[in-house]
């Protein structure tokens, strides 16, 4: 019988039992490729990390799966396994590899060496106006969103909604059965002022109802704010997450340039180990 080590972490937050859970399995080369998604799903969380040695620049290399698919890019899986690799290395900056960039993460440690903040630097999305969007909008209960609805892809595919308040966020009630049929998407309802602002984020296609933190949607949301003048280029804001699944999460995201430049996407946040174990397979 082979075992496999795995550590459950909840990410981006401070607090056990908040934020997004995360499962990091820290050596998957020995654990046959057939069994990686069966894994994911028999877990369950919105993703599953499997870490491999580097191929390139990185310190390692990670594969990245939800319960359905498996993505070349996912926020609050890249945050957590930093926490997890970097610990033990004493690293100010970890490396890691993913399918669509090589992302680095920035590390912050408390006196007595413990992890306690990280930041990483995203790959610079593409930004297109999305095609379907009076079927979105019918989805979600929707008449309009504040701003242009567009579709931002850094490995993951996000398109934003702007709702009036956070309180309408809040209260969004969307037909799960349709917003099932925008597979490769995940959709992200959002609303705030300043540097203050709430999000929810459906992903049914990709087997996630709905995410409690979505590190790969925070920096583009920040873009987005950016372009259309809600917020300022350089500025950081803080982002509301997860309450109505009962997982509250915090990020903070910042870009760096203009319209004309984007330079720089970042994402930050916490994150805490939760449980380490053994996967027994026959």
């Amino acid at each position: 019988m082979a075992s496999f080590r795995f550590t459950i972490l909840d990410v981006f937050t401070d607090t056990a039992l908040a934020g997004n859970q995360l499962a990091v399995f820290t050596d998957a080369r020995d654990i046959p490729e057939p069994m990686l998604q069966p894994l994911a799903r028999e877990i369950g969380f919105s993703e599953t990390v499997f870490v491999f040695r580097p191929e390139g620049d990185g310190h390692a290399r990670m594969r990245i799966f939800t319960p359905a698919v498996e993505l070349p890019f996912a926020g609050h899986p890249i945050l957590g396994t930093a926490f997890v690799l970097a610990s033990p290395l004493q690293l100010i900056e970890i490396r890691l590899e993913t399918p669509r960039a090589l992302v680095p993460v920035l590390l912050e440690r408390d006196e007595g060496g413990r992890i306690v903040f990280g930041r990483m630097s995203q790959p610079l999305p593409t930004i297109d106006p999305y095609g379907e969007q009076e079927a979105l909008l019918r989805a979600l209960g929707l008449e309009r969103s504040e701003l242009p609805i567009e579709v931002y892809d850094n490995g993951a595919q996000h398109v934003y909604v702007g709702l009036e308040s956070p309180e309408a966020v809040a209260a969004l009630q969307p037909d799960l059965r349709q917003l099932a049929s925008f597979p490769d998407v995940g959709v992200n309802c959002f609303a705030g002022s300043g540097s203050e602002w709430k999000t929810r984020m459906f992903a049914l296609g990709l087997g996630v109802g709905e995410d409690a933190a979505t590190g790969s949607a925070a920096g583009p949301l920040a873009l987005h704010l950016a372009r259309h003048g809600r917020i300022r280029f350089g500025e950081e804001i803080t982002i509301s997450q997860g309450a109505e699944i009962m997982r509250p999460s915090t990020l903070y995201a910042s870009v760096e340039g203009s319209v004309e430049d984007i330079r720089r996407v970042e994402v930050g946040g916490c994150a805490v180990i939760v449980a380490r174990g053994d996967f027994h397979l026959t």
